[in-house]
């Protein structure tokens, strides 16, 4: 008998007003070089919009390359409502990612029961992430969704507002 799903809101870290016409979802890897520099460039699109573009964030860990990007993502989901700090922070640290940067990064945003056990609890929300972005196709990171299309285009701030018509 297998466990049962567990409904999971896909759209639970959202950068933005959450009424914005334009949704840009990104997944990404906290270890990926390129997410970290995509990372500025997306939330100066968003803060630059006026209101009219949100960004979600899903994670997509590329485990098989990257021997930290599953347990960054649950620190940064076990986090909570700290998401979006932990997710600075983690970029900005992204070569020290062990269990214990993990746990200092949690207390200097808030947050306590980053990794471990407090960590697992929050697998399901991880892999649901995941398996929506396989079952789009993604296959590396960052990979950007706008308004459900897949965006091709270099994440360069003017690069996208021409793509979103800003």
């Amino acid at each position: 008998m297998s466990a049962p799903e567990v409904a999971v809101d896909l759209d639970r870290h959202l950068y933005g007003e959450p009424s914005a016409p334009i949704r840009v979802v990104e997944y990404g890897d906290f270890e990926c070089p390129y997410c970290k520099a995509a990372a500025p460039v997306l939330k100066e699109l968003v803060d630059g919009s006026g209101g009219r573009v949100a960004l979600v964030w899903r994670h997509f860990p590329l485990f098989k390359v990257h021997a930290y990007a599953l347990t960054a993502a649950l620190a940064a989901e076990a986090a909570g409502e700290h998401f979006w700090q932990m997710h600075d922070v983690l970029f900005a640290h992204q070569d020290r990612l062990t269990d214990a940067d993990l746990n200092l990064y949690g207390a200097e945003v808030g947050a306590v029961g980053v990794c471990g056990d407090a960590a697992q609890a929050h697998r399901a929300a991880v892999e649901a992430d995941y398996r929506s972005g396989a079952a789009l196709g993604v296959r590396g990171t960052p990979s950007l969704f706008i308004d459900g299309r897949r965006y091709e285009g270099k994440v360069k701030l003017p690069v996208l507002r021409a793509a979103l018509g800003l």
